[in-house]
C-alpha cells in the first residue's frame, strides 16, 4: 500500500482537473485556492510527474494529467459507490444542465418526472439561458443548444428535429376560416424575439411573398408566443416537437399540413468529453437520447 499517493492531494487534483479551475475546486472542497494549489503540488512531487500546465489565469491538464485524471475519477467513483452500498447512504449526484426556456418547459421538464422516478440518486439542476455556454468558466455539465452541430472539441448529440409549423387556437382557425397558407395575409402573426426569422423561413418555403414575415405581435420567447396563440391572439410559428402536448390536447391546432424541417439546424446536447467520466452525467445523457429517439419514432408526445 506504500505506493498509494496521499489522499487529500488526490482529491484536490481530481476536483481541479474535473472543473479545470483551482478556484472552483476550492469552492467545492470548502478550502482556499492556495490550499488546493499546495495539495496539487504535493501530489506532483510525490509522483514526480507534472499534472498541470499553469497559465496566467487558468490551468490545463498535461497529457499525463489527463490519463491520470481518468483513472483517478473512475476509482474514486468506485470507492464512493462501494461506501454508499456499505453504509446505505447513497446520496444524490448532481447533473447541471442548461437549456432554452421553451425547450425546458415544453420538452424536457415534462419528461423529467420519469427520469427522477427511474434514477432517484441523480439530481438534475436545470437552468435556462439564451447565452452561449462556456464550459471552462461555468459549472455546467451539458447544454441544449440550437445550431448546425459543429461545436468543435465537444461531444455533440442530436436531440429533436427543428420542424416549423404554424399553430393557433382551434376556435381561431374555425372562425377565421384558415384553409390555406395564403389566408394568413389578413391575420396577426405571433413572433418569438429569440427566433425572429422563423416566419420568414416558413413563408418562403410556402412560396408566399406578399405577407410581412416580420409584422405582428412579438414576445420574448416562443413559450409566450404559444400561450398567446392558445388565447386566440393570432397564429404562432412553432417547433412541432415543443407543442406536441398542446396539439394532442387540442389547445392548439396546425391549420395547414405544410411544415418546414430545418435539417441540421436543430437542437443538440453539447458537453465537454471529460464529462463522460461522470457516471451521473452518462446516465442522464443515455436517458435523454433514448427519449429523443422515442419522440422521433412517435413514441413521445
Amino acid at each position: 500500500m506504500s505506493a498509494l499517493p496521499p489522499l487529500n492531494p488526490l482529491r484536490a487534483f481530481e476536483a481541479a482537473g474535473r472543473l479545470k479551475s483551482i478556484r472552483r475546486a476550492a469552492e467545492e472542497l470548502a478550502v482556499t485556492p492556495g490550499a488546493v494549489s499546495r495539495q496539487v503540488q504535493i501530489l506532483e512531487t510525490h509522483l514526480g510527474v507534472r499534472l498541470f500546465r499553469r497559465l496566467p489565469r487558468a490551468i490545463t491538464l498535461t497529457a499525463a494529467g489527463e490519463q491520470y485524471l481518468e483513472q483517478v475519477s473512475f476509482h474514486l467513483a468506485g470507492i464512493e459507490t462501494a461506501t454508499a452500498k456499505l453504509t446505505g447512504k447513497t446520496g444524490r449526484q448532481q447533473v447541471k444542465i442548461r437549456a432554452y426556456t421553451t425547450f425546458a418547459m415544453k420538452w424536457l421538464i415534462p419528461r423529467l418526472t420519469a427520469f427522477h422516478a427511474q434514477h432517484q440518486s441523480v439530481e438534475v439542476r436545470l437552468t435556462t439561458s439564451l447565452e452561449e455556454v462556456d464550459f471552462d468558466r461555468e459549472d455546467v455539465d451539458g447544454a441544449v443548444r440550437l445550431g448546425g452541430g459543429d461545436w468543435k472539441g465537444h461531444g455533440v448529440d442530436l436531440l429533436v428535429r427543428n420542424e416549423l409549423v404554424p399553430v393557433c387556437a382551434p376556435r381561431f382557425s374555425q372562425e377565421r376560416r384558415l384553409r390555406a397558407p395564403g389566408d394568413l395575409a389578413s391575420h396577426m402573426l405571433l413572433h418569438s424575439l429569440a427566433r425572429p426569422d422563423d416566419w420568414a423561413h416558413w413563408l418562403r418555403h410556402a412560396g408566399l411573398s406578399g405577407i410581412d414575415a416580420y409584422g405582428g405581435q412579438k414576445y420574448e420567447s416562443s413559450v409566450l408566443a404559444y400561450q398567446a396563440a392558445i388565447e386566440g391572439q393570432g397564429v404562432a410559428m412553432a417547433q412541432r416537437a415543443l407543442v406536441q402536448g398542446e396539439l394532442a390536447a387540442g389547445t392548439l391546432v396546425a391549420p395547414f399540413p405544410l411544415q418546414l424541417d430545418m435539417g441540421r439546424w436543430t437542437y443538440y446536447l453539447i458537453y465537454p468529453q471529460s464529462r463522460l467520466r461522470n457516471p451521473a452525467f452518462r446516465v442522464f445523457r443515455d436517458w435523454l437520447l433514448a427519449n429523443a429517439s422515442a419522440g422521433a419514432a412517435g413514441g413521445a408526445g
